[in-house]
């Protein structure tokens, strides 16, 4: 058994219920976004006007909790994230441990890219990546960028920042741009006033890590974009990750470098 179904056990028998960060090193982790058949097609064509935020990797068949076996062999979304989150009508209306009392029969499910998957490489090049050193989530902002809108699907632009420091910002941009399918390079460099963001110590997601002197903020698309699109555009039902807590995927890091 490899070490990414290995973690998915893990999480489905709740040993697991934090952040998904550094488990399985080496193994993809991806995104998810879980809509009624109705809202699938928009939310598709969502994806594809934006593809940095929302990298599609796989899409469910309606009803079924189980992505590709080359992604994630055996996998169910039901129980194989750490912790889930519910939106009704823009609103947070739950966080769940798992999905089994609520599972609809048209469910449709989409795994997107994530930025855990490239810290590996990141790690590997040299280049230190604070939230894992602390132990903690990576934080995330909702920013003045707007997304391409599709249907109801609208809202602004979801980003992790890492701090970096500055000699080696060069060399995070060019590792990070390998894996265009968790987001690529980083879409911002520097003052997080630029993305409407007022303090970095304040995140809307995750946690706040410390930004030392000689280091830049940098900033990443990331998958919590739908959680933010959700609440911006009222929709009726939508179900996600909560952020930071991913499906651990059979699929290694070295498959998705460009």
């Amino acid at each position: 058994m490899n070490a990414g179904a290995e973690a998915r056990l893990l999480i489905r028998s709740g040993g697991w219920r934090r952040p998904t960060a550094g488990l399985a090193p080496g193994h993809v982790q991806a995104n998810l976004a879980i809509l009624p058949q109705a809202d699938a097609l928009d939310f598709a064509r969502f994806c594809f006007r934006n593809p940095r935020p929302c990298p599609v990797l796989d899409v469910t068949e309606p009803g079924s909790p189980h992505p590709s076996a080359a992604l994630a062999a055996g996998a169910d979304l039901r129980t194989d994230l750490p912790r889930y989150r519910v939106y009704r009508g823009g609103e947070l209306a739950a966080e769940l441990d798992d999905l089994n009392a609520l599972w609809q029969d048209d469910f449709v499910a989409f795994l997107l890219g994530c930025s855990f998957t490239f810290e590996q490489a990141l790690i590997e090049g040299g280049i230190p990546v604070r939230h894992v050193e602390c132990g903690c989530n990576v934080p995330m902002f909702r920013t003045n960028r707007a997304c391409q809108p599709a249907g109801p699907f609208a809202g602004p632009l979801v980003v992790s920042m890492r701090p970096i420091p500055a000699a080696l910002v060069p060399r995070a941009v060019t590792i990070t741009a390998r894996y265009p399918q968790v987001h690529g390079a980083p879409v911002h460099i520097g003052d997080p006033a630029a993305l409407g963001i007022a303090d970095v110590l304040r995140p809307d997601y995750g946690d706040a890590v410390p930004v030392q002197p000689g280091e830049v903020p940098v900033f990443w698309a990331c998958g919590v974009t739908p959680q933010a699109v959700a609440q911006s555009a009222r929709l009726p039902l939508m179900i996600t990750h909560a952020p930071g807590h991913m499906l651990i995927c059979d699929t290694l890091n070295r498959d998705l470098e460009g």
